[in-house]
């Protein structure tokens, strides 16, 4: 029965480092991939910035952008994104509607029975 125990216990004890690998390993690939993202698209641009006979703006430091200006397009296509619904008024109407029962409102299905 112990050894039966000790198995069981051995084989969730891998199970568990086996899924804490497999885990941090997925994390770590995910990490590098978003890592590369900018600096393969940075590189591409420069290349076609080459191409085009643009050397000047191809070089090292003149596609950086500041924290600012990150903001800045961030927030104009966050509102050209937001411009796409329809204006509303912003006037709230209730109209009441006069109903003469409603179940809702009936005592009657709140009496308890107590016929015994």
């Amino acid at each position: 029965m112990q050894t039966i125990l000790l198995a069981n216990m051995e084989f969730g004890i891998m199970v568990s480092v086996v899924g804490y690998v497999i885990v941090l390993a997925a994390l770590s690939f995910l990490f590098a991939i978003y890592s590369l993202i900018p600096k393969l698209l940075n590189s591409y641009t420069k290349y076609q910035l080459r191409i085009a006979g643009k050397k000047e703006c191809a070089k090292k430091d003149s596609l950086q952008l500041t924290g600012n200006e990150s903001a800045a397009i961030a927030a104009a296509i966050s509102i050209i994104l937001n411009q796409q619904h329809d204006l509303e008024s912003g006037k709230i109407t209730i109209k009441k509607i006069s109903k003469s029962y409603s179940p809702w409102s009936s005592k009657i299905y709140a009496m308890n029975e107590y016929s015994k």
